[in-house]
């Protein structure tokens, strides 16, 4: 396996970490660009590529990480998995009581939340089962999720109000531990939509096995454009009858997803690799290195300047220091659409140059 090929990976990995960046921190949300924004329900923007992306790429690194257990799950391999999973699942849970700890009112899912059950359960399948049984798996997931949402609910299988990924949060959790941005009670990253993003992990791993036993960089290349393309097209097609919806983590999301990561890879590949156009990727490098530490950083400074640093503006008015930088300091230099998209750009540098200094002093954070 050539080491531009996992360079590759950290590239797609801290562009997509840079991404996540960008959409989750805008100026003023009342100013953002579509494609900035996640799909108000079905369909897919460039938004809601960003999340599949980086559990593809988890996929990836699991496959050259776990290949060597063929032996099974042992205790050992068992604690591990649980140790990271519990890790990123009480970050998450931090990150969302964070600064008030209202435990009345916490929402109990989110992104990290996710990462952990879908890394916890992929891992396990991966060590136990061969990439042939996985396969099975990963079609049995796909199916069987697109069974249990149509027939979880007697109708409107699909629809906000009364599909079965809310109904199972509401049994579990109830309202109040829901998030709340759809106007009702809904987690977009609750615990039956889970299981599908195990099948967007599983396509990383198949790509994994692709990229190593590939005769060369152009054969990998073309097979995960002609397995991206076809898993692309199936994903699509499907959308007819299934939609695709990351709220609801549908297969034909997973499928779509899947077959463009698989496509935005090979591409990577293709200039990295084959055309030695490396210069502009550096700065991705860095942000691939530290994506989950640098993930949690951001977030914590985004609550921390929202509601614990206040500066009085020009007007004598106490702001927050988010609201501060928005409209003191990026509104006037770009107007308010570009200044919010100025605001986020600055927090990408911002969060580049924080990787950059932990990776010149070659400190990179494992969770």
């Amino acid at each position: 396996m050539a080491t531009q090929r996992l360079i590759a990976l950290d590239v797609m990995r801290g562009l997509t970490i840079a991404l996540m960046i960008m959409v989750n921190t805008p100026g003023s949300w009342e100013y953002v660009y579509p494609p900035l924004l996640h799909s108000t329900w079905n369909g897919c923007t460039p938004t809601d590529l960003v999340f599949p992306f980086f559990l593809f790429i988890v996929g990836v690194s699991m496959w050259f990480s776990f290949k060597k257990f063929d032996q099974g799950i042992t205790k050992k391999s068992l604690y591990k998995a649980l140790k990271r999973s519990s890790i990123l699942f009480l970050l998450g849970v931090f990150l969302n009581a964070f600064p008030y700890f209202d435990f009345e009112n916490l929402r109990i899912f989110g992104v990290l939340q996710r990462i952990a059950i879908a890394y916890l359960i992929s891992a396990l399948l991966c060590m136990q089962f061969n990439y042939k049984q996985l396969a099975y798996i990963f079609l049995g997931i796909l199916v069987g999720y697109w069974g249990l949402l149509f027939f979880g609910a007697s109708e409107g299988p699909f629809e906000l109000t009364t599909n079965l990924v809310r109904k199972v949060d509401l049994l579990l959790l109830g309202e109040k531990h829901l998030y709340g941005g759809f106007g009702i009670a809904f987690d977009p990253e609750g615990l039956l939509s889970s299981i599908p993003s195990v099948a967007t992990i599983l396509i990383g791993y198949f790509s994994g096995r692709i990229i190593e036993f590939s005769g060369s960089t152009m054969d990998t290349i073309k097979k995960l454009l002609i397995f991206g393309a076809i898993a692309t097209f199936i994903g699509w097609l499907w959308n007819f009858i299934f939609p695709i919806n990351k709220a609801l983590w549908t297969s034909t999301y997973v499928l779509y997803t899947g077959g463009l990561a698989m496509v935005f890879l090979a591409f990577l590949l293709w200039f990295i690799d084959v055309k030695g156009i490396k210069k502009w990727a550096k700065p991705f490098i860095h942000f691939g290195t530290n994506p989950l530490a640098i993930y949690v950083f951001s977030g914590l400074y985004v609550l921390v300047i929202i509601y614990l640093i206040h500066i009085t503006n020009a007007q004598g008015v106490s702001v927050s220091a988010y609201d501060f930088l928005y409209s003191d300091v990026c509104v006037p230099i770009a107007g308010k659409m570009n200044g919010s998209l100025l605001f986020a750009v600055m927090h990408i540098i911002f969060f580049w140059f924080v990787t950059y200094i932990l990776y010149k002093k070659k400190i990179f954070i494992k969770i």
